[in-house]
């Protein structure tokens, strides 16, 4: 009976002396810090990244599996592109249809600029014929002031001179016309020529949504789950992925008014993960909110003031993540601690950091 009573009280002195350890560790590890330096409880979060449709559509696959690492470019799902491909092929016919038209419009302008110089022949020989009759009516008339040739032949020679100068006219006026007809010839081209530019532009939009229908990773990061399944049917903008960024990966954590308005961007600051409290991760400050997350009711006395808290976060470098980047997991509570004043020294136990 003595025995059970002597073993009782060594059991109870034991766990005595294991929760003074344990109170004297804590102490040590997390209440007693040096001055000029400040912690806080957070959880590791990362910059979440929906990968969405662009335009409405039936998912035909997805490729990316829930947890998988990607990286940049990875192609994680597949749209349905069986109409898209169908408006691209009349968008190519049309193109052909349209390179046809420039080609035809081409010919017209060369067909009509054979008209015109044919037209300048005409001018030009009909000039010459009228230069002739021109003559010819001077001579007649000296010889018939002389009596030397009749009134007759005068007649006909100024009728002659008459026709010869309304075969001019009438060549300079198809002259002009075929000149028109080379204007609207080169309108054509012009529009013709648009056509096609239109035609190009449509099959490029198209293959745009085409190129768009494959979605890929926009970042190296990890896929956190499916929001949609093969064959659902999703709007425009509509979710499918959703992954994290594991170049951004930070812990966020709160401080009170005093020492929030002490911590600079870009302090040092240190992780601990409740996970593995054996590694101390180094990190920056990145964010100091410019809000009070935490407000009492009241904010009148520098006592309420005090009781401000402010949400800041301490990024992880990302040479670290890339290193690590299969062990880092997002929603693991721990501990951030940041120098208020750049001039302190870190603790022992937070002094060495995973290189």
């Amino acid at each position: 009976m003595a025995l059970d009573r002597r073993k009782f009280l060594f059991a109870g002195l034991a766990v005595i002396l294991a929760a003074g350890g344990y109170y004297a560790w804590k102490n040590l590890n997390g209440s007693s810090l040096p001055e000029g330096i400040a912690s806080g409880n957070g959880r590791i979060e990362a910059v979440e990244i929906d990968v969405s449709t662009k335009t409405a559509g039936r998912v035909r696959e997805i490729l990316a599996r829930e947890g998988t690492f990607v990286k940049a470019g990875d192609v994680l799902a597949r749209m349905d592109t069986d109409l898209l491909d169908s408006q691209r092929k009349q968008a190519e016919a049309q193109l052909r249809r349209a390179e046809i038209g420039v080609e035809t419009a081409h010919a017209l302008v060369a067909q009509r600029n054979a008209e015109r110089a044919a037209a300048d022949a005409t001018v030009a020989q009909t000039e010459a014929q009228l230069d002739a009759a021109n003559r010819r009516l001077a001579r007649s008339e000296q010889l018939t002031a002389s009596r030397t040739v009749s009134q007759q032949v005068l007649d006909n020679d100024r009728a002659a001179a008459k026709a010869a100068e309304a075969a001019v006219n009438q060549a300079k006026a198809q002259l002009a016309a075929t000149e028109a007809a080379i204007g609207a010839a080169k309108a054509q081209v012009v529009d013709a020529e648009a056509a096609v530019e239109a035609a190009r532009a449509a099959i490029a939009a198209i293959e745009v949504q085409i190129n768009d229908a494959t979605l890929r990773a926009p970042t190296d990061g990890r896929v956190q789950y499916r929001v949609a399944e093969p064959g659902e049917v999703l709007g425009s903008g509509g979710r499918v992925l959703s992954m994290v960024d594991l170049n951004d990966v930070y812990m966020t954590f709160f401080l009170p008014t005093a020492q929030a308005g002490r911590v600079a961007i870009g302090a040092d600051a240190r992780i601990v993960l409740d996970a593995a409290p054996q590694y101390v991760i180094p990190a920056s400050i990145s964010f100091v909110s410019d809000v009070a997350q935490f407000t009492p009711k009241t904010v009148e006395t520098e006592e309420e003031r005090q009781k401000l808290m402010f949400r800041v976060k301490a990024k992880v470098p990302e040479e670290l993540l890339r290193k690590y980047v299969q062990q880092v997991k997002t929603g693991l509570p721990g501990v951030a601690y940041v120098k208020l004043d750049p001039n302190a020294e870190w603790p022992s136990h937070l002094a060495e950091t995973v290189e």
